[in-house]
């Protein structure tokens, strides 16, 4: 297992939930509003960076793991 590639994968992924769960997350059930095209395509780059930049943390994980049985 490659300690190193696993530990900056967990920093990444640290970094990631500081800077972007929060403007993904679900917005409460108790408040319906409907949000305007500008901000349903802010939501959505939003969503597509996280989604980017986790899989590109997860095969750092992968290829981590793969190196152990090698």
């Amino acid at each position: 297992m490659d300690q190193q590639r696993l530990q900056n994968a967990y920093v990444r992924l640290q970094a990631l939930d500081d800077r972007l769960t929060h403007k993904v997350r679900p917005r409460s059930a108790g408040t319906f509003t409907r949000p305007g095209p500008d901000r349903l395509e802010e939501n959505l780059r939003h969503l597509a960076e996280y989604t980017v930049e986790l899989k590109d943390i997860l095969h750092e994980v992968l290829a981590g793991l793969a190196r152990r049985q090698s």
